[in-house]
């Protein structure tokens, strides 16, 4: 590995550092990231969508995207492991490599592998090292241990952003629904997730994978940071790119210094070698007392008193290892006691309690195995019962579908002269929706009538509600909101209202639009 090329500073950070410089590499390389991994991610998604869709379990298409995450994590890490050495892949390139590049690695990472908490630091071990065996595990082991919490907390954090932006595309359309017909629109959702239309679950489908495109890249891209965080902490790489620097600068400088030695060899006097005759030889002494003289002779003996000033070095020294990030110190309090108990003498079990521990212990793991045997027994003997449930998402009985009763309602009959008693009649006979109808209908002809508006056949409720605006009394506005919400509850939702609320209702529309006389008591309803 070519370390003098990386174009990221190296030095050591902490895990969160790390972190940063991944999305900082992940947004530098957005284009050479997302463009292929859309380019491999879309068609994937329509097959998913197209299988399960001819199964009948279109909900299946979702959950498989999100399983087969760790073959699109390659895409990312491919490009990041090639951009932090300055050879950015194309689209095409990328794609191509997805072919062949870290196959090996796949079936494990989809199989037993693939809900580990160190997924995103363990694909650069495996996939970039090409590791195998008992060598890959000490890989691994090397550079996971130390970063476990950190890398876990990073997958946890990284499955909240997923769901947050799940969660959000799922309810963008609410933003678009006027305040006053929010009720209604949640119920009418709420029916739709009970229904669970393939519309829907399309969408659904197609809100997740939006959410692990937008997040996925980040997660990689953190969880390759952080693994070269980790190398550069375990094999110094900061001190190797330094020395190899040093080195590039000296070399250039060598052949100067050689030339400019050999010619300050040329140009001395020999005579100067001749003036200095060399000493009389000592007496030889013995091979112990000569070590011993060199291992006690001071330097400036050795070096004649040339030593260079290496002050500067050791303050140096001293501030690197003052750096909080080499020496971290922390201060921890702590609660002794004064007078701390004197430790007592380890007294060995009796052999009868020693062998009463063996047994407890013996009934307790065993127990637990029986108890988990009994346990997978009843589920599985129970299946009937709680797997429809599962199914459904709710718990309810299977009924065969009810008759369904079709009743037309005709917007062009003419309104009786008393509606008000009409609509009591129809309600003391049972017919307590054909009552609210009658009552429905003829509000909307009188608001029609106040309001100068003309109803085009099939008018929605929403659309008597704005041809209400019109009218000029705020009491009758509200009253026809509230005769448009009484309708909707009985026609759409089954709730139906009491008998003292609708002969409210309907006196109060009696005498705002109708203008009928009330009903004797006689005729209410009880």
């Amino acid at each position: 590995m070519k370390i003098e090329a990386l174009t990221v500073a190296l030095r050591p950070r902490t895990a969160w550092e790390a972190f940063e410089l991944g999305a900082a590499l992940v947004r530098r390389h957005a284009g050479a990231i997302w463009r292929p991994w859309l380019w491999a991610s879309l068609p994937a998604l329509l097959l998913c969508n197209a299988l399960a869709w001819a199964a009948d379990a279109l909900w299946a298409a979702g959950l498989a995207m999100w399983w087969l995450k760790p073959a699109f994590d390659r895409i990312p890490l491919y490009v990041l492991s090639r951009a932090v050495f300055g050879e950015v892949p194309d689209a095409r390139a990328t794609l191509r490599a997805q072919l062949r590049w870290g196959l090996r690695w796949l079936p494990a990472y989809l199989t037993w592998r693939r809900l580990g908490p160190l997924r995103a630091l363990y694909l650069p071990v495996d996939l970039l090292e090409g590791a195998a065996g008992a060598d890959a595990r000490a890989r691994r082991r090397a550079l996971g241990t130390p970063v476990y919490g950190v890398a876990g907390l990073l997958t946890l954090v990284c499955v909240h952003f997923e769901i947050a932006l799940y969660l959000g595309l799922s309810v963008l359309a609410l933003l678009f629904v006027p305040n006053e017909y929010l009720p209604q629109v949640a119920q009418r959702a709420w029916a739709l997730l009970a229904e669970s239309p393939d519309g829907l679950v399309l969408g659904f489908n197609l809100a997740t994978w939006a959410a692990t495109s937008l997040v996925e890249p980040f997660y990689v891209g953190a969880g390759f940071g952080l693994y070269l965080n980790r190398r550069t902490e375990i094999e110094a790489w900061d001190i190797e790119l330094s020395l190899r620097r040093l080195r590039a600068r000296l070399s250039t400088a060598a052949a100067a210094l050689a030339l400019v030695a050999a010619g300050a060899l040329a140009v001395a006097p020999r005579a100067a070698a001749q003036e200095r005759a060399p000493a009389p030889a000592p007496r030889a002494a013995p091979a112990a007392d000569a070590g011993a003289d060199a291992r006690h002779t001071p330097l400036a003996t050795v070096f004649g008193g040339r030593l260079a000033d290496d002050r500067s070095l050791r303050e140096a020294v001293r501030r690197a290892y003052a750096d909080p990030s080499v020496s971290p110190k922390r201060t921890v309090h702590v609660w002794k006691k004064k007078h701390p108990d004197a430790p007592k003498a380890h007294k060995p079990a009796s052999a009868p309690l020693r062998a009463l521990g063996a047994l407890v212990a013996a009934v307790g793991e065993y127990g637990l195995w029986l108890l988990f045997a009994a346990l997978v027994l009843a589920l599985l003997l129970t299946a009937k019962r709680w797997l429809p449930w599962l199914r459904d998402g709710v718990a309810r009985e299977r009924r065969e579908p009810g008759e369904i009763r079709h009743q037309a309602l005709d917007a062009a009959a003419p309104l009786p002269d008393d509606v008000a008693g009409a609509a009591r009649r129809l309600w003391r006979e049972g017919r307590e929706r054909e009552a609210l109808a009658l009552a429905y209908r003829a509000s909307v002809a009188a608001m029609a009538r106040r309001a100068q508006w003309v109803p085009v056949p099939g008018a929605t409720e929403a659309e008597c509600l704005r041809a209400a605006r019109r009218l000029p009394q705020a009491e009758d506005r509200d009253l026809f909101a509230r005769a448009v919400r009484v309708w909707q509850y009985a026609a759409y939702a089954q709730r139906l209202p009491g008998a003292e609320e609708f002969e409210a209702l309907l006196a109060a529309l009696a005498r705002r639009f109708w203008q009928a006389p009330a009903a004797d008591a006689a005729e209410r309803p009880a």
